[in-house]
């Protein structure tokens, strides 16, 4: 069903770029669509181009790992379009003809400036292209059972196809489809998570596999002999150990001990054995009772004549408030220095993989095991009730001193109370030890992620050229405050998928992009494979649009002026189409090498570079009457080089290299509160020391 489904839209939105192509041979019917889309379908459009699949799974996903803090993305996403509205609409409407570039330089008519600007649409539409096409391989890799690199390929190469054959036109028509959409099946998978209610007693099916839902994680008692610590599971042995230290307090925060254990496993009918493993049924085979090369790994031994599967696998200690131990089972992978990849103990495949994780294990006693169907307001406040335990997810890795690098996946049990107020993901107050300039930080960052969100909007190129595609101010101020509108009701939407994917236990423990795809899938098959295909046209919708924008600034802006002359618009429409396909084919090559970064933590990088280098350019030439051609250009290549400089050396890209992200030369991750006001003050100084130079523009 998934499948069939993917291929409609394919051959949907091919079809749109096909019958287009006819109407995108002019300059103006290639970029800009004539000026002719009627503000009510640029205003769906604009919503389906700016709903990319950062929002759609990536904000459902944070929502659902980190509660409150993971909303704080919908709320700054959808702030900045009041920027949009009451400051950005009207006036790149009347001062623009294709691009934003053209915007800035209408007042001045400086080469420099088109460069710079430029230059700024193609970073930044390269930022924001990064976790489109992470999104794509996430995606189709379920979908299709394909590996991601080969779904970032596919997604990428119908995107390419979009641009170059139908440029605007096609992208418009694709966005408004794609908004529809989003706004549809979100709100129906809305009215499924409220009349699904929270239920602590039942499990979902994974994957609509029957059977799946009936496992339950394992606690065992445990207590500490004169040697080693005991463990009351069959064959069990404790042959390894792992803490986490608390780095302020010392303290070990977590304890993690290996098992050896024996699993009773069935001979089926081909002579090999199945085992339960954390409820999946691997078949495997066995010569003289061990599978070949994977030795005390996976091995089968005879006890009573019955046989038996022996794993080592990885337990979670807990103390209670009596002092006793007990293990909590977890979920682990482990890659062997020979490559093999090991998922709970056993070979990993098709019948072996990891489960999904979440749930609320404790609710409110006046429910009782279970809500019913709730309306929206009482779904909130059951989570947010302090009696409320959400099994949140986590994951340590570390390597063992065998080599092997493996990844703990575990459940934290989190009060109802704490996942609905900020903290998790934004840890703004101190932590136990922590010092001082630690918890400043933390704020910062905090500052710096909104500050961006909030000024971003307004300034990403593939926002900015819609202002473009229709025919007057009026319209596009229109066009606006209908994207405001359906931005605003599907945010309100992914509240709920965030919060019913942790109720419906539907959390891939690897990546919390797929909350939303996996939601859908706890309802059956169908839903899956209609909210797969629409994440998927909101790739297609956002990747096309920032290959426009890139496509316009290369071969509008960028091309005449590296040339020194004039270019043809035939020529114009030929290296548009030509850069489409590069960028294309970048993009597909970056969502490849950042596989696994959650997509909206990649797009608040993306929002900060656009804060950074293109709006105090387009605000002050807008309303300052100092600003000067020198101004633009310096503080379009500062806020450039600042933004993209700040994140390479930040933690997260520290250890991205494989370093250690404590000793990263930028202490936060996020960029925009240096480099915001840095691009606000070089222009400023730059306009005043140059002003003298040239006669002051006119007023905007």
């Amino acid at each position: 069903m998934a499948i069939v489904v993917f291929i409609m839209f394919v051959i949907l939105v091919l079809a749109v770029s096909v019958h287009t192509n006819r109407r995108s041979r002019s300059v103006d019917g290639y970029y800009v669509a004539n000026s002719s889309v009627h503000w009510g379908v640029n205003g769906v459009a604009f919503a389906g181009g700016y709903l990319s699949v950062a929002s759609f799974l990536g904000i459902c996903g944070l929502i659902a790992f980190f509660g409150y803090d993971g909303f704080l993305y919908s709320i700054g996403f959808l702030a900045g379009w009041i920027v949009a509205l009451f400051v950005i609409a009207e006036p790149m409407k009347r001062r623009g003809t294709f691009t934003f570039p053209d915007a800035l330089n209408r007042t001045f008519k400086r080469p420099g400036i088109q460069l710079a600007a430029g230059l700024s649409v193609l970073v930044v539409s390269l930022f924001y292209l990064v976790p489109q096409m992470v999104g794509a391989g996430v995606l189709v890799e379920p979908l299709l059972g394909i590996p991601h690199y080969w779904g970032v390929i596919i997604v990428g190469s119908v995107v390419i196809l979009i641009v170059a054959g139908g440029g605007m036109t096609s992208t418009t028509y694709v966005q408004f489809f794609n908004g529809g959409l989003l706004l549809l099946f979100a709100g129906i998978l809305t009215v499924a998570v409220l009349l699904r209610g929270v239920n602590t007693a039942e499990l979902s099916v994974e994957e609509g596999v029957a059977g799946l839902e009936r496992y339950r994680y394992q606690e065992v008692a445990a207590e500490f002999g004169e040697e080693n610590l005991r463990v009351d599971l069959p064959g069990a042995e404790v042959v390894g150990r792992h803490a986490v230290v608390d780095r302020h307090t010392g303290a070990e925060s977590l304890v993690l001990y290996r098992v050896s254990r024996l699993i009773p496993a069935s001979v089926d009918a081909g002579g090999g054995y199945t085992a339960n493993i954390k409820g999946r049924t691997p078949n495997f085979s066995a010569a003289d009772g061990t599978s070949s090369g994977l030795g005390v790994h996976w091995t089968v031994e005879q006890v009573d004549g019955q046989p038996y599967v022996r794993i080592e696998d990885w337990w979670r200690l807990n103390t209670n408030a009596d002092g006793t131990h007990r293990l909590v089972e977890t979920q682990f992978r482990a890659v062997l220095p020979d490559g093999t990849v090991l998922v709970n103990g056993a070979p990993e495949g098709a019948s072996n993989r990891l489960r999904q994780m979440g749930g609320i294990s404790e609710i409110p006693e006046a429910y009782g095991e279970s809500t019913g169907p709730v309306d929206p307001l009482r779904l909130l406040s059951v989570f947010a009730d302090r009696s409320t335990v959400v099994e949140r997810p986590r994951s340590v890795a570390f390597n063992t001193e065998a080599g092997e690098r493996v990844t703990v996946h575990y459940a934290e049990p989190v009060a109802g109370s704490v996942f609905m107020r900020p903290g998790l993901m934004f840890p703004l107050e101190p932590q136990a030890g922590e010092p001082s300039i630690t918890t400043l930080l933390n704020r910062l960052n905090f500052i710096s992620l909104m500050l961006a969100l909030f000024l971003g909007t307004s300034a990403l190129p593939h926002i900015l050229i819609r202002y473009y595609t229709v025919p007057s101010a009026d319209a596009a101020r229109k066009s606006t405050i209908v994207a405001i509108a359906g931005i605003g009701l599907f945010y309100i939407f992914t509240m709920y998928l965030g919060v019913g994917a942790v109720t419906s236990g539907a959390l891939n423990p690897e990546t919390s992009n797929m909350s939303a795809p996996l939601l859908a899938r706890s309802f059956g098959e169908v839903l899956f494979a209609m909210i797969s295909g629409i994440a998927f046209t909101t790739v297609l919708a956002t990747v096309s649009g920032l290959i426009m924008a890139a496509s316009g600034a290369v071969a509008h802006d960028l091309l005449p002026n590296l040339l020194r002359r004039d270019v043809s618009d035939n020529t114009k429409v030929l290296a548009g189409r030509i850069v489409a396909v590069l960028v294309g084919i970048i993009g597909i090559v970056l969502g490849i090498a950042f596989r696994g970064m959650n997509v909206s933590f990649l797009v608040g990088w993306a929002f900060a570079v656009a804060a950074s280098a293109n709006l105090p350019a387009l605000l002050l030439i807008l309303f300052w009457k100092k600003a000067t051609a020198q101004g633009i250009i310096a503080s379009i290549l500062v806020g450039i080089v600042a933004a993209v400089g700040l994140i390479l050396l930040s933690p997260d890209m520290w250890a991205r290299y494989g370093l250690d992200p404590t000793t990263a030369p930028m202490p936060i991750n996020q960029p925009g509160i240096v480099s915001i006001p840095l691009s606000f003050l070089v222009l400023v100084v730059v306009s005043l020391l140059t002003a003298k130079k040239e006669p002051a523009p006119a007023a905007a």
